[in-house]
């Protein structure tokens, strides 16, 4: 038990939870505004591809992540006029968004790299680990928290902020309005409409960062469909911690735990098959746990009475 539950167990948990908190955090976004955005994975593969791309014309790292978050952005704009302004099935929408996604990238993979599968490149420097002064010196803790890219921070400074953006902030109060009863909040002058639209383009930008991180932080390459579901765990997630962003933030953590231990328990000569599946056996538990709870059905009513 010792060799499975140790200081780099938890330093992988904390890198492999990023890309799932970030695109996590943004489908709270949209939950709280009545939008149940099930195009998280698309969202964070479109990210993760532009980061590549960014990162091989531009040669910088932080200029390819805003390249990354600035091209998610265009896509979750159309995303939401789809959904908000032509009234669309935002679930439809979602889903066919998601397959846009896998074939868009696969396709500009071969356009632009001229490969077919993966493109990688020796020369191309990713995102920088960061030691933290003095933390990095602690026994157990700098090994766990020291060590990680800036987007790992990031994520966890976010959901500070978005706690407070949420819960303290006017702008938080009229997103939360939106969600809970837009006809009130229409007649009291709150712009439904824009009040969606922004939090599909908040949600662009955590998708947008949580594909940089997995490309550019984790790895330093693009492979065809490399979220590898991490979208749709976010939306577990999501639904998991009530849309609420310290709720998320932990139930994302588990899910970053069973990722790791995934990963771990390939070394003990277990069935690579076995092993990937830990996370998806998880994630379907959770939704059984998750099933007797209101909240979704409440955002997809929303949303339906916004319309």
């Amino acid at each position: 038990m010792q060799h499975l539950l140790d200081v780099s167990l938890f330093n992988t948990m904390i890198r492999m939870v990023a890309p799932i908190l970030l695109a996590a955090l943004g489908g709270a976004i949209c939950s709280r505004v009545g939008l149940f955005n099930v195009g998280l994975e698309g969202f964070v593969l479109v990210g993760a591809f532009s980061a590549i791309v960014g990162n091989h014309l531009v040669g910088n790292a932080y200029i390819a992540v805003l390249i990354a978050v600035a091209v998610t952005v265009l896509f979750s704009l159309i995303f939401a006029y789809i959904s908000i302004h032509l009234q669309a099935n935002v679930i439809i929408v979602g889903i066919s968004f998601n397959f846009l996604a896998l074939g868009l990238t696969a396709f500009c993979l071969k356009a632009i790299f001229h490969v077919k599968g993966a493109f990688y490149d020796k020369n191309m420097v990713g995102l920088p680990k960061w030691d933290i002064p003095f933390i990095k010196d602690i026994p157990v803790i700098g090994g766990i928290v020291s060590g990680h890219s800036p987007l790992i921070y990031l994520a966890f400074v976010l959901v500070l902020v978005l706690q407070y953006f949420l819960f303290k902030s006017v702008l938080g109060f009229r997103l939360l309005a939106v969600g809970e009863n837009p006809v009130a909040a229409k007649s009291i002058g709150i712009k439904v409409n824009g009040m969606q639209y922004l939090a599909v383009l908040i949600c662009g930008v955590l998708c947008g960062l949580a594909g940089a991180q997995l490309s550019l932080g984790q790895v330093t390459m693009f492979t065809e469909g490399m979220t590898a579901g991490r979208g749709f765990i976010a939306l577990v997630a999501t639904m998991l911690g009530q849309a609420n962003p310290l709720g998320v933030m932990a139930s994302s953590l588990l899910f970053g735990l069973m990722d790791a231990l995934s990963i771990r328990l390939q070394g003990f000569s277990l069935p690579t098959h076995f092993t990937q599946m830990l996370p998806y056996v998880v994630t379907l538990l959770a939704m059984l746990f998750f099933r007797k709870s209101s909240y979704m059905a409440d955002a997809q009513k929303a949303n339906g009475s916004s319309r």
